[in-house]
């Protein structure tokens, strides 16, 4: 792999104005398909095979006139202080403002509370619903500014409105201050690791490249494929990490190799095929666990899944060919200014032997990595346990970690949205956020609506449940749905406790009537998808491990090392998901990021999160003990490769992590709580996996087990491929001047470019 790497950095840095141009393009034509494209809407979660599912389809299909997938606002109205919604003024305050959206453009109908019954008992509160002809996403602003009109013309007559609904959902959009902070700290960052602002410049502009591509790609198949905002955000939040982190490690590598002396074609090759191997299969752990999410079977995961592992890939490519392009446009110039002159005095001097100038360039100055990778020697057993001891107690909140969906209850208290729950959790009870669906299918039943009514007396008997309403019959009258109302709220564990409680009392309706009966409904659904992440997480968790020791056995031809690498994982995962149960569930330290509302973590977060992290934490394994693997394999003692590792990439990784924990963190400044929670869990993970598990238990383990770390049974020797990452087949097979004939691969004299 390295040779064939080698030569297409080489190729790269030749056709510099052709592959920039390619990517100029299609940079070009991504953007123009997403400004062209129509905005996708803000899907359902939905989980295929699930009770709540199955009752989706079935009301599907027996009421199809009750399914619209038009927008939906709920206007609540709560009277003056010592007033009653239905006295005489506030009761004609309420009509005239409903009667200025009746009849309005994309209105399909408005309610009345009055004649629907939609008063509190103590006559306070009332609410209407408003249901349009087109989705949220498909409103026109006139139409969303006639909504807020409405509720103001009550305002002024004195009640109190607020709006709930999918009316006034809108999708995510990312270039918020936090995240632009997130990248001003990553661009200082990368000007300190590679020490100039050229270098600093080429990665953060070939990943907002990648990521732009990748975002607008989303953004155009959004409707075809039915993306989110949240698959866009991912791809975007993933995109950016690991570009700039790809780049900076192909550039760190180019950097070193021009110090060497070698011709500034000749270390983009070079570069490429040493570190542009281990971004190969940085690249490839992160997409195929990506991928991986669409076994878990739910279609957003899924989607969420696919989007992310394309904005991976693409940034591995961007990284492979983009980046030494751009070495070929700037040459020297990408080093500092003290390294471009050492390099000059090196190159100056060809008499030199091949040995002499490597012993003049490659030894890097002792800095902190070097120093701490000496600490770490002389006390393995303190630094794992402190290390090992520490992660363990951040991970004891995991046991406590609950999943749910957030709804309304989550979302600030500056929003009309989580107003309108409140004020109807105070009116009509905390369940009625929640309603449950009861489907009957009573096509093999002799009377459905006997069937029906017998469910219903056998609901209202359930403890906890608040009130069911009378059973409505489809057209065919062979189907019946009738709605129960918890007592709780929508995503306590006592609505959990509920919805399996009626399950469990209908089944003997079911024996007697032979009528089927399904819970559905928001809430059920939420339920059970929570319940199948949780009977999902351990399976996957499970392949994940497994494909890690299968990928780091074959990369670094070590049992060992492998298995390591995937306790260290398992620390860093378990940390990360403590910290979710402290922020989100415990409300530590929830004031401070912004997260008004704690509650149950979003049930696709954690199994996300191990998709993504795995990935992550391959990467710094794949970078920092390539260097330690190279130096073994030529000879160094275990001690000497552990230090040669965390000199020539301990800084590099060290600011990698810092990257991408200020990408990460400059998303939990969104809105949107599933966003804020990846936010979160990622920050956390990667800072835990890179700067305790990869630089301090790793170096401990390995200092540990000696020679025993890079132990191979014969065997497996023999069968497992040779992938040579670290390129060594370039030091035996493939000669400096190595290349295809070009006149333009002429050796740049040192300290020159070619524009």
């Amino acid at each position: 792999m390295a040779t064939y790497l080698y030569r297409i950095g080489r190729w790269a840095f030749r056709r510099r104005r052709l592959v920039g141009g390619l990517w100029l393009g299609a940079l070009v034509l991504a953007l123009a398909a997403a400004a062209m494209a129509p905005s996708g809407e803000e899907e359902d979660l939905s989980m295929p095979g699930t009770e709540s599912q199955k009752a989706f389809d079935l009301l599907d299909e027996r009421f199809p006139e009750s399914n619209s997938q038009g927008a939906e606002a709920r206007l609540v109205f709560q009277a003056p202080d010592g007033q009653r919604v239905t006295a005489e003024e506030n009761r004609a305050a309420v009509q005239d403002t409903l009667g200025s959206l009746d009849g309005g453009d994309q209105v399909a109908s408005t309610t009345d509370p009055f004649e629907d019954g939609a008063v509190s008992e103590d006559g306070t509160i009332a609410y209407s619903m408003i249901t349009y002809t087109e989705g949220a996403v498909d409103l026109t602003a006139s139409t969303k500014s006639a909504l807020e009109d409405a509720a103001n013309q009550a305002r002024d007559a004195g009640l109190t409105v607020e709006v709930g609904g999918s009316a006034l959902d809108s999708e995510e959009e990312p270039g918020g201050t936090t995240e632009l902070i997130g990248v001003a700290v990553a661009a200082v960052v990368l000007v300190l690791a590679l020490g100039s602002l050229v270098a600093a410049g080429l990665s953060l502009l070939t990943a907002l490249l990648g990521v732009a591509i990748a975002f607008g790609l989303v953004s155009a198949l959004a409707v075809p494929l039915g993306l989110t905002s949240t698959v866009a955000i991912l791809a975007l939040m993933l995109g950016l990490a690991v570009g700039i982190d790809y780049a900076l490690f192909i550039t760190s590598r180019f950097r070193d190799e021009c110090a060497r002396g070698s011709e500034p074609e000749e270390a983009a090759g070079r570069a490429v095929g040493t570190a542009g191997s281990a971004v190969v299969f940085a690249g490839a752990t992160v997409f195929i666990a990506l991928v991986g999410l669409g076994v878990v079977g739910i279609p957003e995961l899924t989607k969420m899944g696919m989007g992310g592992a394309g904005a991976v890939a693409l940034a591995v490519l961007v990284a492979l060919t983009l980046v030494p392009a751009l070495f070929g446009l700037f040459g020297r110039r990408v080093l500092p200014r003290a390294v471009r002159k050492a390099a000059g005095n090196v190159a100056t001097s060809h008499d030199e032997s091949a040995g002499d100038r490597h012993s003049i360039a490659a030894q890097p100055a002792k800095g902190l990595g070097t120093r701490w990778a000496r600490f770490v020697l002389r006390r393995p057993v303190a630094v794992l346990m402190v290390a090992g001891l520490g992660l363990g107690a951040v991970a004891l909140p995991t046991p406590s970690l609950e999943l749910g969906l957030p709804g309304d209850e989550s979302k600030s208290v500056e929003t009309t949205q989580r107003r309108a729950y409140d004020l109807l959790s105070e009116g009509f009870g905390p369940g009625f956020n929640g309603p449950l669906t009861v489907v009957v299918d009573a096509s093999k039943s002799a009377d459905t609506r006997a069937a029906a009514n017998q469910v219903v007396t056998t609901v209202r008997g359930v403890d906890g449940v608040a009130s069911v309403g009378d059973p409505v019959l489809s057209r065919t009258k062979d189907t019946a749905i009738l709605t129960a109302v918890p007592k709780t709220a929508p995503n306590s564990g006592e609505t959990k406790d509920l919805v399996h409680a009626i399950r469990g009392a209908v089944s003997g309706v079911e024996a007697d009537t032979g009528a089927a009966i399904l819970v559905t409904g928001t809430t059920a659904m939420n339920i059970d998808i929570s319940e199948a992440m949780s009977d999902a997480l351990i399976p996957y968790l499970t392949v994940v491990i497994g494909l890690a020791v299968l990928l780091l056995l074959v990369v670094f031809r070590s049992v060992l090392v492998p298995v390591k690498a995937a306790l260290g994982f398992l620390l860093s995962v378990g940390a990360a998901f403590g910290v979710l149960v402290a922020v989100f569930q415990w409300g530590w330290a929830a004031d401070l990021l912004g997260i008004e509302q704690t509650g149950p973590v979003m049930s696709l977060m954690p199994i996300l999160i191990i998709g993504i992290v795995f990935g992550l934490a391959m990467d710094y394994e794949v970078f920092l003990l390539t260097r330690m693997r190279e130096a073994h394999v030529h000879g160094a003692s275990p001690d000497e490769a552990i230090v040669s590792g965390f000199r020539h990439s301990g800084r590099v990784v060290a600011a990698a992590a810092i990257i991408m924990i200020s990408v990460f963190a400059g998303f939990v400044g969104m809105s949107s709580p599933t966003i804020q929670t990846m936010g979160v869990g990622l920050a956390a993970a990667v800072l835990f996996d890179a700067f305790v598990v990869r630089m301090a238990i790793v170096p401990a383990v390995l200092a540990l087990l000696g020679h025993r770390a890079w132990w191979l049974p014969r065997i497996l020797d023999r069968v497992l491929p040779n992938v040579d990452i670290e390129g060594e087949a370039l030091t035996r097979r493939v000669p400096a001047a190595a290349t295809v004939p070009d006149a333009a691969a002429a050796p740049l004299p040192a300290g020159r470019h070619r524009g």
